[in-house]
């Protein structure tokens, strides 16, 4: 009964991710056309893209590249710009941490913005959710994603220029973004940390090497974890 129930949830989550892969196509055809403009060969895009599967870093780690940005400046931009994983997996552990090891690391490989978004929202909504359905309910969400987003780098990176600018693939990554910012807007403190990120992201536009990207996260998380201490003690008065 367990696994039946299990199965549903993951049946559950691929439904509620499905959606997501009207953007991730075009949002990984790009990537593929802007790694062969950058110099990558169609193995080094496909190990990229494997391995790190994270398409806003690799958006940036390839600017950087055709810049001639130092190494080390990518690798940290990149990590930055990666950042809110580090808080997306601490969000999510108190909902998976139970599970087991491999089931973790395997997690861990699968967190994006669309598993998250979809996880998050799924498991507060249902708090009486075993580990095991949580778990399914993840892989279930970002099921549709990833093959389709390793396919379209490969697309992207075998036809190159021939894609006509017409189609304009760039849309998908503003709308992926806004897409999943919308639903998780659900405290005074979410929007706080979104306002002044978005605000000290402007400020810092000028900061070379999309470290202004660093700052911003820092300042919204920590305006966040502030507007939430003072909301709490808020309530705490008589």
């Amino acid at each position: 009964m367990a696994t039946s129930t299990s199965k549903s949830y993951y049946w559950k989550g691929f439904r509620d991710g499905t959606p997501f892969i009207f953007v991730a196509v075009p949002f990984g055809t790009l990537f593929g056309v802007f790694a062969t403009e950058a110099g990558l060969n169609i193995v080094q895009t496909m190990a990229f893209t494997s391995t790190v599967f994270a398409g806003a870093a690799q958006f940036a780690a390839l600017q950087l590249l055709q810049d001639g940005t130092p190494t080390a400046i990518i690798l940290i931009s990149a990590l930055a710009v990666n950042l809110r994983m580090a808080m997306y997996s601490a969000s999510l552990t108190p909902y998976l941490g139970a599970a087991p090891l491999w089931q973790r690391a395997f997690a861990a490989y699968l967190t994006v913005d669309q598993s998250y978004a979809c996880s998050i929202v799924q498991f507060e909504k249902e708090p009486g959710m075993t580990v095991a359905q949580r778990m399914a309910y993840f892989v279930g969400s970002v099921t549709p994603i990833t093959p389709l987003w390793i396919l379209a780098t490969y697309l992207g990176a075998v036809l190159g220029t021939r894609i006509p600018e017409s189609w304009a693939l760039d849309f998908a990554l503003p709308i992926t973004f806004l897409a999943m910012i919308g639903p998780m807007m659900r405290t005074p403190a979410h929007v706080v940390a979104a306002l002044v990120a978005i605000l000290v992201s402007l400020l810092c536009a000028e900061v070379p090497y999309n470290l202004g990207l660093l700052i911003a996260g820092c300042a919204g998380m920590v305006a966040g974890a502030q507007a939430e201490v003072m909301l709490d003690r808020r309530k705490a008065l008589p």
